[in-house]
């Protein structure tokens, strides 16, 4: 974002990811604008810098009564469980392409000047054939999340060559951090509090992991480099950690012991994910939060919310 660019958008500002891309963008001097869904207390939303909300469906409509003419939208909102995306593909599209075709269309016939970021995903790449996954590698997606994720990209793309939009995307590996209430982490601190070890999976799948602030970071970052060639970079650590080093910390963190695991994937789960970063390295960011501190950051907070 530019010296000049001051008033930022965020939809899904009230998600794990948004919430901290709203803070990144505050704490940079932008006014910020969320929404989406949810609810806030004001000592909250001043926590990660909304100056105001919405509390509404990302559509055109509504991007007309609520949008503005922002400098930047940063396009949060949408889907974010693969699992979820097998039991509810339609749900799952609506909440991932057809929002995206409407921020895009939005920004076409209401506020060219906007440029829009867009937090696609890993998924895109399905099983890797080779690690680690760069950019310009193949696209199979493993699941129907995966799939929507790259039909929000083809979107992007499109409206970036034939109207001139300008757009960044970062693929975003497997993104944690303290305030995440889903996903592996969290369903690991849970039975650690139940004294329960065992998973689903090999404990071999291999995951890149990168935490939320360096993850809303490099969106802010991505802001800076929005043009009509909808350049597209990865966002993770640049590291591969295995299922079982990830969950052995974190258990360890609660002395428990080391866990066990069923030897069944999961449904749409690809075996291994590690990121090449160096195009995101290329525009002045780099990963910040060390995993291990991460973790254990994420451990100490999920004990306290459990107290």
């Amino acid at each position: 974002m530019t010296p000049m660019s001051r008033t930022v958008l965020v939809t899904g500002a009230h998600g794990f990811l948004g919430r901290h891309v709203a803070r990144a963008f505050a704490n940079d001097g932008a006014t910020v604008t969320g929404l989406g869904h949810g609810a806030w207390d004001r000592s909250t939303a001043d926590d990660f810098g909304l100056t105001f909300w919405h509390s509404a469906d990302v559509t055109l409509d509504t991007l007309v009564t609520y949008g503005g003419k922002p400098d930047v939208i940063a396009h949060c909102a949408g889907s974010g469980s693969v699992g979820f995306s097998v039991e509810q593909p339609h749900q799952d599209f609506v909440r991932t392409v057809a929002n995206t075709a409407a921020v895009l269309e939005y920004v076409r016939l209401h506020s060219p000047r906007t440029v829009v970021v867009y937090p696609s995903s890993a998924a895109v790449y399905g099983n890797a054939i080779s690690l680690p996954i760069r950019e310009d590698g193949a696209l199979n997606p493993a699941s129907p999340y995966g799939v929507h994720k790259l039909m929000a990209e083809e979107l992007c793309r499109s409206y970036a060559r034939h109207y001139g939009v300008a757009v960044a995307v970062v693929r975003y590996f497997s993104i944690y951090g303290e305030g995440l209430q889903k996903q592996l982490l969290w369903d690991a601190c849970a039975k650690a509090m139940r004294n329960e070890s065992a998973f689903f999976g090999t404990g071999e799948e291999l995951r890149d992991w990168v935490h939320v602030d360096d993850a809303a970071m490099l969106l802010k970052t991505a802001a800076q480099h929005a043009t009509c060639a909808c350049q597209i970079v990865n966002g993770g650590s640049g590291g591969g950690l295995t299922v079982r080093e990830i969950l052995t910390e974190l258990l360890g963190a609660y002395g428990k012991p080391p866990p066990t695991f069923n030897g069944t994937p999961r449904p749409g789960d690809p075996m291994g994910y590690e990121a090449d970063i160096a195009a995101a390295t290329a525009w002045g960011w780099a990963p910040t939060v060390a995993w291990r501190d991460g973790v254990r950051r994420y451990a100490t907070w999920f004990a306290g919310r459990a107290r």
